[in-house]
Formats: C-alpha cells, sequence, structure tokens
C-alpha cells in the first residue's frame, strides 16, 4: 500500500533525492572490516580498494572479472568478501523477485590462486539467492528455487541442505508478505563455527492465492497466482529450523506459537555456536518476546518482553540497514542495543542476556535512525531532529547512558543529513541538502566532521544556493481540534496575494509515508507534464497524526484502528485553515495521491466532497479487507474483533457521497493494491450513478512502470484531467 515500494523509488528518482545508502548501492561501495579504508566497483578498472588521502589499489581487475568462457567482463552488480579477506563473491545477472534484484548468478574469486568459478552452476540460470561465505570461508551456501543449498570451495561439490521446497513451502527466503511488510528476504545464517545454517521455513500450503490476469502476453490469458493473506486471514506458519551442514538434517526449534492466530518472526541471528537470538511477535503485533533459543534442545525461552497499546515497529521498519539482518552486540556479547517507545519516544537501551535493561538515550527526541556502533571509542551514532521534524541530522551519546546526546552534522547545515559510517567511527560518507541546496555528497572524518581531500562540496553547494530563489516555504497549520501539522507550499511564479489561484493537495497520510521533509526536490510534482509554477497552481502537502514523524510514539500511534478516518479528519481540517488563506480560490480545490496516498485521495473525495472538488487517486485501496495482513492488523487490529473500523475506514462505504470530479488509475497486474479494489470501487460508484474516469493500465504493476509510453501517457492524462477540472492560473 506504501512505502518502500517501487513507487516510493520512482518518486525519488523522478526528484532527484539520493539517500546516501542509495548512492553507496549504485556505487558499489562498501567499507572494509576494519573501518580504515572502503571498496569500490571502477567500471573501467575493476574492484577498487581507497584508503582516504592515498592512491587507490586494484583488488580485482577487468582481466580478472572476465571469465575465461566469456569475452566481456561480468556485470557486478554487488560484491562482498570472506573474513579472511582473502575470496570475493560476485553477483551478477540479476533478476527482480517482488521489489528487489534478489535473484542472480554468483562467483567466487580468489585472489591467491587468480581463480573465478561460478557457483551452482547446474542449477537453473539466475535462480541463485543470498549466497553468503561460511565465517572459514570454505564454503558458500545460498537458496535456489525454495531450497537451501552449500558448495565446497575447493571441492565444487554442492551438497542440497533442504528437498521439501517449493511455492506453498519456503526454505530460506519468505513469501510476498513477510518481504513487504517486515522487509525480511534473506531467510539464513551461518553459525559463528561455520558447522550449521539457521534458517526460516514458511509454510503457505493453506495462505490463498490472489489471481492477478494477464491479458497481454497471450492470446489466452495467464492466471499469476501469489500467496497473500488478506487483513483476517491467518498468517503462513513458520518454522525456525538449524541443519547440520555435514549431514543435512535439519533440528526444528521450539519457538512459541499460537496455533490459531499464527505469530511472527522478523529477526533471527547467532548468539553463539549454540544459541539463536529472535525477536518473536504476536499476530497482533502488540507484543515482542526476545527469545534465546539453545539449538542442542531446541527450547527457547524469554528473556526481554514489550507490550504495547497499539503496534510495536520492528526496526527495519524504520531503519534499512537492517533489512538483511543484523544484531547489534556489546559487551562480548552479554548485552545488546535495542530501541523502544515505552517512554512515548523511541530510545536505545542496553539489554543484557539477563533481560536487565539500561537507558542510552534520553529525552523528548526520537531515534530515526543507528548509523554506527563504536564500543571501543564507547559511542553509539544516530540521527534524530530535536527540533524540527521535517530535518535529520547526527548525533552521537556514550554507550553508558550517561552522557549527554552531542549534535556532529553542522550548525550551519540546516535540512536532511544521512551518514554511512566507517565500523570504526572514523570516516563517514556523508550527504545534505535542504529544500534549496541540491543534494551532494562528501567522505568525511567523523572526529572533526571534515573533508578527507580538503574542499567541502556540500558547503560549496551551500555557498552557491540562493534560498530567495525557491517558490516552496514551510509552514504550520492547527486546527480547530488544536492539532499542529507541518506542511510545505510552493507557490506559482509572479504570485500576487491579491489574486486567488487554484490549490493542489498531495496526500500520504498513513504510518509509512512522510511528505514533508527539508530536502532538495521537495514540493515537484513528477507526474505533472508541464511547469506548475508558470501554470499557476499552488502546491501544498501536510503531514497529520499517524504519518511516520519523529514527533514521539502518541503522534505516531494516534491513528491505531483508525486509518481512513482521524488521518483523514485531521487533513480535512488543516485543508479548512489553508482554504482561509485570501489568495486560495476555494471552488479549484484538488487533491492526488498514489497507494496509500490514492486510498487518501478517495476518503477525502467522498467524506468531504464540500472541500475537494477534483481528486486524482492512483492504485488506491478501496476496502480495506483487501490488503495483507501484517499491515492492515498492525494498525487497524483483527477485523473479527473490530470490523466497524474497517468498514469506517475503507472509500467504499463513502463513494455514494461522490460530487466532484474523479480520474481513478490503477495496473492490472498489481501485486500490491489488487486490481478487485478498483473493480469494487466501480461497482459502488456505478451502483450510485456517479461519473468518474477510470484508467487500467493492463499488466502493470504498483509502480506502473511497465510497458513502453507507460510513463508519458500516465503523466499526460493526469496533467490534462487536473487542467481540465480544476483550471490553473490567478484570477
Amino acid at each position: 500500500m506504501h512505502k518502500k515500494s517501487k513507487i516510493k523509488s520512482l518518486v525519488v528518482l523522478a526528484i532527484g533525492i539520493l539517500s546516501v545508502n542509495t548512492m553507496l548501492a549504485q556505487n558499489g561501495l562498501q567499507w572494509a572490516k576494519d573501518g580504515n579504508s572502503y571498496y569500490k566497483l571502477d567500471q573501467k578498472q575493476g574492484i577498487m580498494q581507497v584508503v582516504p588521502k592515498s592512491p587507490s589499489v586494484v583488488v580485482m581487475s577487468r582481466s580478472q572479472l572476465t571469465p575465461s568462457s566469456k569475452k566481456e567482463a561480468l556485470d557486478v552488480a554487488s560484491f562482498s568478501f570472506s573474513e579472511d579477506d582473502q575470496k570475493i563473491l560476485l553477483f551478477t545477472d540479476t533478476r527482480k523477485v517482488w521489489r528487489l534484484n534478489t535473484k542472480g548468478n554468483y562467483w567466487v574469486f580468489d585472489k591467491r590462486t587468480g581463480s573465478l568459478k561460478q557457483l551452482g552452476k547446474n542449477l537453473p540460470a539466475s535462480s541463485l539467492m543470498f549466497a553468503k561465505f561460511s565465517p572459514d570461508a570454505k564454503k558458500v551456501a545460498f537458496v535456489s528455487e525454495y531450497n537451501l543449498y552449500v558448495e565446497d570451495l575447493a571441492s565444487g561439490v554442492v551438497k542440497k541442505l533442504t528437498t521439501d521446497g517449493n511455492r506453498k513451502l519456503i526454505n530460506g527466503t519468505f513469501d510476498w508478505v513477510y518481504e513487504e511488510e517486515f522487509f525480511c528476504r534473506d531467510g539464513f545464517r551461518w553459525s559463528p563455527d561455520s558447522r550449521q545454517i539457521a534458517y526460516w521455513q514458511i509454510d503457505a500450503k493453506r495462505t490463498k492465492d490472489y489471481l492477478m490476469i494477464n491479458n497481454t502476453d497471450s492470446i489466452y490469458p495467464i492466471a499469476v497466482p501469489v500467496e497473500y493473506p488478506i487483513a483476517g486471514d491467518a498468517p503462513s506458519p513458520f518454522r525456525i529450523g538449524v541443519v547440520d551442514i555435514n549431514t543435512a538434517k535439519t533440528s526444528w526449534m521450539k519457538v512459541p506459537n499460537d496455533k490459531v492466530l499464527q505469530s511472527y518472526v522478523p529477526r533471527l541471528e547467532w548468539a553463539g555456536n549454540n544459541e539463536l537470538i529472535m525477536q518473536h511477535m504476536n499476530r497482533r503485533q502488540n507484543e515482542s518476546n526476545i527469545l534465546l533459543c539453545n539449538v542442542k534442545t531446541g527450547v527457547s525461552k524469554s528473556i526481554y518482553n514489550e507490550k504495547d497499546p497499539a503496534w510495536i515497529d520492528v526496526i527495519q521498519l524504520w531503519d534499512e540497514d537492517y533489512i538483511w539482518g543484523g544484531w547489534d552486540w556489546i559487551n562480548g556479547g552479554k548485552e545488546f542495543i535495542w530501541p523502544s517507545e515505552k517512554d512515548g519516544w523511541r530510545h536505545l537501551y542496553r539489554i543484557g542476556r539477563d533481560g536487565k535493561e539500561a537507558l542510552i538515550t534520553v529525552g523528548n527526541y526520537d531515534v530515526m535512525d543507528i548509523t554506527c556502533i563504536d564500543e571501543k571509542g564507547g559511542y553509539v551514532y544516530f540521527m534524530a531532529s530535536p527540533e524540527n521534524g521535517t530535518q535529520k541530522y547526527l548525533y552521537r551519546i556514550t554507550l553508558d547512558g550517561k552522557g549527554t546526546a552531542e549534535r556532529l552534522s553542522p550548525a550551519n547545515q540546516q535540512g536532511m543529513h544521512s551518514y554511512d559510517v566507517s565500523p570504526n567511527a572514523k570516516y563517514a560518507v556523508h550527504a545534505f541538502s535542504n529544500y534549496y541546496t541540491p543534494g551532494s555528497s562528501e567522505m568525511i572524518t567523523l572526529r572533526d566532521h571534515q573533508p578527507v581531500d580538503g574542499v567541502s562540496k556540500i558547503e560549496s553547494n551551500i555557498a552557491r544556493a540562493d534560498k530567495s530563489k525557491s517558490k516552496l516555504e514551510f509552514f504550520k497549520v492547527k486546527t480547530a481540534e488544536g492539532v499542529e501539522m507541518d506542511g510545505w507550499m510552493v507557490k506559482p511564479q509572479n504570485f500576487d496575494p491579491s489574486k486567488k489561484y487554484p490549490i493542489l493537495f498531495y496526500v500520504y497520510t498513513e504510518p509509512w509515508g512522510q511528505n514533508v521533509k527539508d530536502q532538495w526536490g521537495v514540493g515537484g510534482n513528477f507526474l505533472y507534464a508541464g511547469d506548475m509554477t508558470k501554470d499557476g497552481y499552488i502546491y501544498v502537502s501536510i503531514d497529520n497524526r499517524g504519518t511516520p514523524v519523529p514527533k514521539g510514539r502518541e503522534w505516531r500511534k494516534s491513528i491505531y484502528r483508525k486509518i481512513g478516518q482521524l488521518n483523514i479528519s485531521d487533513q480535512a481540517a488543516a485543508a479548512r485553515e489553508v482554504l482561509k488563506w485570501s489568495f486560495i480560490d476555494t471552488s479549484r480545490v484538488a487533491v492526488w495521491g498514489w497507494s496509500g496516498g490514492g486510498s487518501a485521495t478517495l476518503n477525502l473525495m467522498f467524506q468531504y466532497p464540500d472541500i475537494y472538488k477534483t481528486g486524482i487517486s492512483v492504485a488506491a485501496i478501496s476496502n480495506l479487507h483487501t490488503y495483507d495482513n501484517i499491515y492492515e492488523e498492525r494498525y487497524m487490529g483483527l477485523p473479527a474483533e473490530n470490523e466497524k473500523d474497517y468498514i469506517a475506514g475503507s472509500p467504499l462505504t463513502y463513494a455514494k457521497n461522490l460530487k466532484g470530479h474523479l480520474l481513478y488509475i490503477h495496473g492490472t497486474n498489481d501485486d500490491n493494491v489488487h486490481y478487485n479494489n478498483a473493480e469494487m470501487l466501480i461497482n459502488e460508484l456505478v451502483k450510485h450513478n456517479k461519473q468518474f474516469q477510470l484508467m487500467s493500465y493492463p499488466n502493470r504493476t504498483h509502480s506502473l512502470a511497465e510497458g513502453e509510453g507507460t510513463y508519458q501517457h500516465l503523466a499526460t492524462m493526469y496533467t490534462n484531467f487536473l487542467r481540465q477540472n480544476c483550471p490553473p492560473g490567478a484570477r
């Protein structure tokens, strides 16, 4: 419905905002284990090792990237090193699985011998997933076609560790909903001694399939099934197995579970050679238990329990570094770092294996991202913005929690920062932008926050930036109910406050979208074919309660069981205040959004037809019952327990109230928000003789990114509809 799905990537690219992690992924940059250098992929030279202030060293040349059986060098998407740094694992020929390219071919380069060998050569091409060196660097494990394999690097022998995998019994990776909502993709972990592998098994046999229909690639339609548990359906049961590498025998861990409602394990790692640590969550996702599990007996015990009246966010939902796993151990493995919102703000705690806790961060602010844990230096580095929820800065605090959080981002750089910090906290790749300063990045020494080459690209950008040329401004609006919200507004060129202008609201409104950020490109409309400022539109976005803004737990979780209600009433109340501005033409008010924003657009058009005259809704949920269980039940509870909230939040309930002009757009092959949402809405609008415009894009997904000419067609249609029904220009 959201979020870090392809549409978010499309928006980001369209307006030119790139996070540090995105830039690193594109450049193939990764830190060496000691943190004193980094590796990057150079298309002309190969894989390079870079020590700041020193010449680069070729670690693997282009010629070495060329297999003996090929004329061209491998097109490497990513690479990783063995623990001893003597072998390099190369990921090539990648294919997309839902959101990311996680299938492909893998090759191993041995620096000592200069050999380059393909892994799993007898398995289907581009079918390998999540290949990882064993800690002793002697083997590589990977998933192919729902089964787990291990290949001995010396002999080349491939051993099948699981044999029962198929589309409905998934070993070592996940089903659609785990990937979409928990960002769980890589589903196995090597033991520290390289003798065992722990893995998830997802049993989707009882999970119903959504059937998407491909009507375009053959004369006869093709049904495309996706295992997809909707709200109210029990999740696919999981099991945690530990397989012995030598015998290929799996022992199943005894993890607590509700046989009727089921439960989730969104995080799992090793806690020593014979112990696992995992996060176990109940179906409602409002209770979290950290379990230690004895691998030999399979018995697990809870060492840390947390409950929340609404829901508990898993860390990978707000810190993308954790989507590939990881556990933040300190004190020789006796403690770990753990986030919680239990005091009203998202803070970091030290948790011991005995369950004892100690608060590290304290104050009326949210930890927005964990950037580095430097145990040797005694600090944890994190992102926060105590004064302004539209911005983000780097802070650090002592691991004992006795110090005061210290801001490291320069005082003159007001806006949005991101950092990729070296493991030893010596260096960082720092990126910065704000709404009037284009984004740029540089390598810095973290101690003094200075560029390693002595010349700051960021400071040069700031010096050249002209704030007066920006047509965007931030504002705060307080509703009659007393709720204060942040917003931005882009005014037309040659703005005349004595005249009245049409206004277009851009909305998302749900727990997965913050629109109001002080960063370069904010305020741009990637679907408008032209220049809205020249044409004479006022463009506005406002973040309501329930959006993931760093304003504390209550702000974010006030939306519990009220999606389609609280967010909608907040937006409407804020719009009423904005429409009091003398230069707004209240007869020309439009709203648009995609995915969750598309749903909000429908609800605003249907619930507040006196305010919103024109709406453009893309890939929207019209019926909350149709969306997946992890997302919907997290924020709305179980339908069986509060059916009325699902009905009250669904645009379908209010479709009969449509008065204005509506354009509804949806892809028929949308695996995220399925096309039946469109047809349910169409039926309801037809039932009440409500006229509207519909555009169905055949065989397109949630991003509508497929097919020749799709983007141009979509942008043209969007723009024409807006101009025709909410005419531009001052009056």
